[in-house]
């Protein structure tokens, strides 16, 4: 490769992971290629979206399980809001899900959030060195599974992709509680559970209804005709 070749301009990355090692592993196996920088990282949602407003960056490497703020605890929502605020503030900016988990409501999440590409933690370096490269064209790039569920869901009967069907029957208990204003206490006292198994409840229905947070689960409810 020429020095011309070299002095061309280069895909510029932000990389946002929860985990120290991920970002540091990242960093050393993206910089070695003379055509990507750098420009910064996060580990919580937060710090994301501030460091993707003043970067810029062409292309985000966004895990999806991370906490919403700094020295807060990381939820499966975290990285889905920080991508839909990236996406607002800088639509320059394509985001290329990196993470450990393939759960059809995360995946759908992570999609209508605006993330362009899926990938797996199991994928090879190669593999996400070439999503970056096809992100900053404005190129898919899917892991075989996501490719596989995004597929199903596209050709499933319309019934069946209605997202209230995905919900348990515990979940459709907790979003009519939501709806009548009660708070997860209130809620684990009701149903005889823990607070936190209440929480998880409330994270897995906002992603399967592809909703931002309790007010909007609210609105579903009375809206799609769940409260008498």
């Amino acid at each position: 490769m020429s020095q011309t070749e070299l002095n061309v301009e280069r895909i510029t990355v932000f990389v946002v992971d929860d985990h120290d090692v991920v970002r540091k592993g990242l960093r050393f196996y993206l910089s070695a290629h003379p055509d990507i920088a750098i420009v910064g990282e996060a580990g919580d949602a937060q710090s994301a979206v501030e460091g993707v407003a003043e970067h810029v960056p062409d292309v985000v490497l966004m895990d999806l399980v991370l906490p919403l703020q700094p020295g807060t605890e990381p939820t499966d929502q975290g990285g889905v809001q920080a991508t839909r605020r990236i996406r607002q503030i800088s639509p320059h900016s394509q985001v290329v899900v990196l993470t450990s988990f393939a759960q059809d409501e995360l995946i759908f999440s992570a999609i209508k959030a605006g993330a362009l590409s899926y990938l797996l933690k199991d994928a090879d370096a190669e593999t996400v060195l070439n999503a970056i490269y096809a992100a900053s064209r404005g190129e898919v790039i899917l892991h075989p599974r996501i490719a596989q569920r995004l597929m199903a869901e596209a050709t499933a009967p319309t019934m069946s992709r209605d997202p209230i069907t995905r919900l348990t029957v515990r979940e459709m208990e907790v979003l009519r509680l939501i709806a009548q204003g009660l708070t997860n206490a209130e809620i684990a006292a009701e149903l005889v559970i823990t607070e936190r198994t209440v929480k998880a409840h409330v994270g897995n229905l906002l992603g399967k209804l592809h909703l931002s947070d309790r007010t909007q689960a609210a609105i579903y409810a009375w809206r799609e005709g769940l409260m008498k």
